[in-house]
């Protein structure tokens, strides 16, 4: 009986090394089908799961409550399973080179608790060959173990895109790899479990993972060109904005908007792609001049501020200023990466000090990574400028008055509106006469 078929009757366990933003909703999704460890060295994040709350809101409490997940900070329990997903982060160092350490951390700690005849996936985003020159090596050490002989290894890069209530983790279709067909069939078969929408299968490891940091530069790159767009439009007088709508009545007009790249994977992944290909003496081009310029939006975005604040007749340094936003996309709490920090710290350059508020974003999470309190929203009124960061479905719903109410007493020709996410109505802001920019 092959291992496919032991975890589909409950003989085997799986495992989920890490619960974050990808790894919880595996776990969930596949407690539905199998029995499931979920590990992750948080003792704080497991007792939540384990109380059914879900910080993440990919799944909700209620699913997390009535899951059969076995939430656990012991590792010696992944010695209880033989079919294990890594979806650790990989993040970059300040140099923006790839940062491996949470990936071979977890290979170690993995590697330390294997067993034979385990297969081990990873989904975490790296570039072409970490999978095999890397994690393969640290599993070997630490387990004794031979790969190929022992246990085997697959790849199938994570596609969960955070917030998004639409494209779930059951309805993309997912990409799978194995180190040989026997394993690329064993680990395809068991993905197949919880992925309604189909596998692909790759035809090799390095392949899958290139497929990933390959489809996120894609999405970088298209962003940096209408980003670029933007930043010469507004100098031309001209709305990138009405420029799109125009643009999008061709039937292949792709439909990009301008805006902040931050977030945990396309503000990332190209990188990884850079790292590798000039390490092989290739210098990248395009991905390289796309990352620059979205890396450069902050602080483009900055000077908009504070020249529209001038343009207003205010006295910059004395000026309220309050975001509405703070994590790096709508409707979702993950604030890794969030550029709207950057944006501040730019402020910060002019003396300004701002307010930030967001109904999603944890203020301890916030205040951790980026050393910025949250404000109440209550205590943010009296405002001289309002950047509506962030287009949650809260902020989209909310009229022109609603907003009005956050500025203090005056006429609207000295209220600054800078919509960054072009949510509200520009021509009836305009209409208003409120000093209105956008991206």
């Amino acid at each position: 009986m092959s291992l496919y078929e032991d975890i589909k009757t409950g003989k085997e366990k799986m495992a989920v090394v890490g619960l974050g933003y990808v790894g919880m909703p595996l776990a969930v999704a596949f407690a539905k089908k199998a029995k499931v460890i979920g590990f992750d060295l948080n003792e704080a994040k497991i007792e939540a799961y384990r109380s059914g709350k879900d910080a993440t809101n990919e799944v909700g409490d209620e699913a997390i409550g009535s899951s059969t997940v076995e939430f656990t900070s012991d590792p010696s329990r992944l010695k209880e399973a033989r079919f294990h997903i890594v979806a650790v982060p990989t993040p970059i160092n300040q140099d923006k080179t790839p940062d491996l350490d949470p990936v071979e951390s977890a290979s170690r700690i993995l590697g330390s608790n294997l067993t034979k005849g385990s297969v081990v996936v990873y989904e975490s985003t790296v570039y072409p060959g970490v999978t095999e020159d890397i994690c393969v090596p640290i599993l070997e050490e630490e387990s004794g173990l031979i790969c190929g002989r022992d246990f085997k290894v697959g790849y199938s890069p994570e596609r969960i895109n955070p917030g998004d209530k639409v494209h779930r983790l059951e309805n993309i279709k997912k990409i799978v790899s194995g180190m040989d067909e026997e394993t690329l069939e064993e680990v395809a078969r068991v993905y197949e479990l919880v992925i309604e929408a189909g596998v692909h299968r790759a035809g090799s490891i390095k392949v899958a993972e290139a497929a990933k940091v390959v489809e996120n530069s894609q999405r970088d790159i298209n962003i940096a060109f209408i980003n670029e767009l933007a930043m010469a439009f507004d100098r031309m007088g001209i709305d990138t904005n009405e420029v799109i709508d125009a643009m999008n009545t061709k039937w292949n007009a792709l439909g990009f908007r301008p805006g902040l790249v931050g977030g945990h994977c396309i503000g990332v992944d190209p990188y990884y792609f850079v790292y590798e290909a000039e390490r092989l003496g290739y210098h990248s081009r395009i991905i390289s001049a796309g990352r620059q310029i979205n890396d450069d939006m902050p602080s483009f975005v900055g000077e908009q501020i504070v020249k529209q604040l001038v343009l207003a007749g205010k006295q910059v340094r004395d000026c309220r200023i309050v975001f509405f936003g703070a994590t790096f996309k709508e409707n979702c709490p993950d604030v890794r990466n969030s550029k709207i920090m950057e944006i501040i710290r730019h402020l910060e350059e002019y003396g300004i000090k701002a307010l930030l508020t967001d109904p999603l974003a944890d203020p301890d999470e916030v205040l951790r990574s980026y050393g910025y309190g949250m404000a109440d929203e209550e205590d943010c009124r009296g405002a001289d400028c309002l950047v509506l960061a962030v287009s949650h479905d809260s902020y989209r719903k909310r009229t022109i008055s609603e907003w009005d109410s956050f500025f203090k007493e005056g006429t609207n020709e000295g209220k600054v509106l800078i919509d960054i996410k072009g949510i509200l109505d520009a021509g009836q802001v305009k209409k208003a006469g409120y000093r209105y920019w956008r991206l």
